[in-house]
């Protein structure tokens, strides 16, 4: 192991970061080192979900990882003593964590600063460790990753995720063609322009970023398509404990359970979904609404009791990403109504892997990825395409029908192995993608 050489530490709120550096030791010759540049906080369900256990993925292939995120209220939500656990258990796992604060208000010049920030500390880690490759999650990663290449080298990638500036736009937080937006359109270009491989999660994202390509954009850079992935270790949970017996503790024996997970409000339509849900239990009074969600529950309890389902018909509950799969194990139907527009062709919502992988038929809105083409072509749900009671009640009565089919349970998990598995389709795919990479640098290297 090689020892990272101490720096002269100066006074002020940079210090925690270069005692990081530091502290830390590095494998003297490994394969490929990879900064994995991430601009939410740790303890976040989607950085344990799904961030951590792409890392393992690459982790296990021999690269050495670095991650920096960005934490919310740190010196609040995190003691030193926690600090320092967390990083001991990712270190063991092969995953070297570094961390800054997260400043959100005011907006703009909040999110610069972190820019700024992150790219400062990216760039002396690509020196200090040698690293290779840039992968930034997102849009505000991948502009601390293009200063960082600019600064320092590397090969970026830009794991796009979304389409950002139509996000916001979409969502209502910035005015179509506002300053925000155009301006943002501008980085993005940019950003596009400094990258060396992308990521997105949609066939229908590919064709509109990279339209009439396949792997390789124009220019022959790498482009993989991976949707968000499942853990099977997660879902095993249906191994070892057994369905009735799940039921029976929540009491939910003889009912029909129709299960969300997830954030409430904002692109995910809660009041839809309430009445959905209320039309089913009009529609079948066996009915149990199961809502696992880290939001705010009041809001979707009080519009279902305002729907008129009844306090004993419905659970609206925080869980921990860890305990999802148990859960899903005692339902019978998993529910997905996101907001149908243009930005969200480019999502891959982890909530309609997670149903499959429990082995639930889905209800999803439509417009959303490629959802439609996968709950449709694998016959593993049903897709709503208007907002009204007429068609809740069709798509509830598919939903029953297709649950007579005694293999059902068995497709569903057998499309999210073939289509979301974390180790068949998204390991191999960052693997080949990061893979790729490197070959055109060693090209590169031949021809200078």
């Amino acid at each position: 192991m090689t020892q990272l050489k101490p720096t002269p530490k100066p006074a002020g709120r940079h210090r925690d970061t270069l005692d990081q550096l530091d502290s830390m030791t590095i494998p003297a010759n490994p394969p490929t080192r990879s900064l994995y540049l991430c601009y939410f906080g740790l303890r976040e369900p989607l950085v344990q979900t799904q961030v951590l256990p792409y890392l393992s993925q690459l982790v296990g292939t021999g690269v050495h990882v670095s991650l920096i995120t960005f934490e919310p209220k740190l010196h609040q939500r995190w003691t030193k003593q926690e600090l320092a656990t967390e990083r001991a258990r990712l270190t063991d796992k092969g995953i070297q964590w570094f961390y800054l604060p997260y400043h959100k208000r005011p907006s703009l010049p909040a999110t610069i600063y972190d820019i700024v920030a992150g790219a400062r500390l990216a760039s002396r880690l690509i020196r200090r460790q040698g690293i290779k490759i840039i992968h930034a999650r997102s849009h505000v990663p991948a502009g601390m990753g293009a200063i960082a290449k600019w600064m320092s080298g590397g090969y970026l990638i830009f794991d796009v995720r979304g389409f950002m500036p139509e996000e916001y736009t979409d969502g209502g937080v910035w005015p179509a063609g506002g300053f925000l937006y155009r301006w943002t359109k501008v980085m993005e270009q940019r950003l596009f322009s400094a990258s060396d491989a992308f990521v997105v999660l949609t066939e229908k994202a590919r064709s509109i970023l990279f339209p009439n390509c396949s792997d390789e954009d124009r220019s022959g850079r790498p482009v993989e398509v991976i949707p968000c992935c499942v853990d099977q270790e997660r879902f095993r949970v249906a191994d070892v404990t057994s369905r009735d017996q799940v039921r029976a503790e929540l009491n939910l024996t003889d009912r029909r359970v129709i299960a969300y997970i997830g954030a409430l409000g904002g692109w995910y339509l809660t009041d839809e979904m309430a009445e959905f849900l209320a039309t089913a239990h009009r529609q079948h009074a066996a009915t149990f609404s199961l809502i696992l969600t880290q939001s705010e529950p009041g809001r979707m309890a009080k519009r279902l009791r305002e729907l008129g389902v009844a306090d004993q018909d419905y659970l609206v509950r925080k869980v921990p990403p860890e305990d999802v799969p148990r859960y899903l194990n005692a339902a019978d139907i998993g529910l997905s109504f996101i907001k149908p527009c243009y930005s969200k062709l480019s999502s891959s919502p982890t909530k309609i892997a997670e149903y499959l992988a429990g082995g639930l038929p889905v209800v999803s809105t439509a417009g959303i990825g490629d959802v439609d083409e996968i709950l449709e072509g694998d016959n593993v749900g049903v897709v709503i395409r208007e907002f009204n009671r007429e068609a809740y009640l069709r798509a509830l009565l598919s939903i029953e029908s297709m649950r007579r089919d005694e293999n059902l349970s068995a497709r569903c998990r057998a499309s999210a192995w073939s289509r979301f598995d974390l180790e068949k389709v998204g390991g191999q795919r960052y693997r080949r993608l990061y893979k790729r990479l490197l070959e055109r640098e060693k090209a590169r290297r031949l021809l200078a």
